[in-house]
């Protein structure tokens, strides 16, 4: 070491420090997906960070895309019942419905008390499996295990019932244009009630185990805050519009199925943060299960599908055999779809991730001219570019989850 070396001292260096340029950093691109664990889904989010700070996110979809709607220009009415089932995956019941009540909008057709108490039960009985799920997935986003395990338990309790009614756990296919595919077996409904008997003590220890976990807390508690004006601003719908306070449910505002004849809250958040939104999406299944409940103690008999329907809901099998008349009209049905008349019309049912809506137009026949879905998912993902800004990449992950989407509803 040379002798003359001396450290220098500290006002030396802050004198330095003055003298010294401005410290520049680089900005990191950072692909987020499309395979990454906690997208829930073929979803890609090109980041730009400074540091661990995210500054840009730019959400990128169109990995999972279908064509479901230009599908659907191709097919009869009925025949596009089955797709329906895969753009919310999770809830191909509540996508079944919904469906079947635009077409049925479109060709003025009344289903009967049992039909519209059957499509509430099994709507709301997806609305609990696909708020399961989304608190399992989202359990694992943030570290915690055990709440995947207790939801995924439950979940297969419900598949065992959906099983018994469609004869299919997952893609369902149940509704149909004018009714159902079949009646409820017998005993189905004690089976259900006994069900949210045992499910919602349960579901108190599945929330138990993250409504006032540390670690969950610090993850959610003030994280991916969604303003009032900002969740109508970017069309948000459902939980996440309900948990930055806005007070809408299309099964109070605008009521179908026979909605309004059920006694139910609508949960709301006070901040809009990724906590807010978990405890609604909690509370909705408390709901659920107090609807269900409703259902099943008024539960109506008579006919499960539209007698008047000639045209437009296939006659029973039992009369196929044994009617000329309705052989051909079977026969019809199935070669040239439900006759509907000319027009436009637009449906919209609160599903599980928000509002699902159809926009159907017809120019008679039994195929639609036109067909729109909007797909509450894919207008929930509008808001990412604004709420992950200023949010470590941490932060993303829990934000994500919050959003509780489903790609199949995105990329249709």
């Amino acid at each position: 070491m040379p002798t003359d070396y001396a450290f220098p001292d500290s006002a030396a260096k802050a004198a330095a420090a003055t003298e010294a340029p401005e410290f520049q950093t680089e900005k990191m691109s950072l692909a987020m997906g499309p395979s990454h664990p906690s997208t829930h889904g073929v979803l890609r989010l090109s980041l730009e960070l400074d540091g661990e700070m995210v500054t840009k996110c730019d959400p990128v979809l169109g990995y999972l895309h279908r064509g479901d709607e230009k599908i659907a220009e191709n097919m009869t009415y009925n025949q596009f019942v089955p797709y329906t089932d895969r753009l919310d995956y999770l809830a191909p019941l509540a996508n079944n419905a919904a469906y079947a009540i635009a077409v049925e909008k479109l060709a003025n057709l009344t289903v009967p008390p049992r039909c519209q108490a059957i499509r509430v039960i099994t709507s709301e009985m997806a609305r609990i499996s696909a708020h399961l799920l989304g608190l399992g997935a989202y359990g694992i986003d943030v570290g915690a295990w055990s709440v995947f395990l207790y939801s995924f338990t439950e979940r297969e309790k419900l598949y065992k019932l959906f099983e018994e009614l469609t004869g299919a756990r997952f893609t369902t296919s149940y509704s149909r244009i004018g009714g159902l595919a079949r009646d409820v077996p017998e005993g189905w409904t004690a089976s259900v009630e006994a069900f949210c008997d045992q499910f919602l003590p349960i579901l108190e220890e599945i929330l138990k185990l993250l409504t006032r976990n540390k670690i969950f807390m610090d993850r959610t508690i003030g994280v991916g805050v969604i303003s009032k004006e900002d969740a109508i601003g970017y069309g948000l719908t459902g939980p996440n519009l309900r948990g930055s306070g806005v007070a809408f449910d299309l099964r109070k505002a605008k009521p179908y199925s026979g909605y309004e004849q059920y006694d139910f809250d609508i949960p709301v958040g006070a901040k809009g943060d990724c906590y807010d939104r978990y405890l609604c999406r909690g509370e909705e299944m408390r709901q659920s299960v107090r609807i269900i409940k409703q259902a099943i103690k008024t539960f109506p008999g008579g006919d499960w599908y539209a007698k008047d329907a000639v045209r437009i809901f296939a006659p029973r099998k039992e009369k196929v055999l044994t009617s000329m008349e309705e052989l051909i009209n079977n026969f019809m049905i199935v070669t040239e779809g439900p006759q509907m008349p000319a027009g436009e019309v637009y449906f919209e049912a609160e599903n599980p991730k928000g509002a699902l809506g159809f926009f159907i137009v017809s120019k008679g026949g039994g195929v639609p001219y036109r067909l729109k879905i909007r797909g509450p998912s894919f207008c929930n993902l509008s808001i990412l570019p604004k709420v992950c800004q200023g949010n470590l990449v941490s932060d993303v992950v829990s934000i994500l989850g919050s959003l509780d989407f489903v790609m199949g509803e995105c990329d249709r």
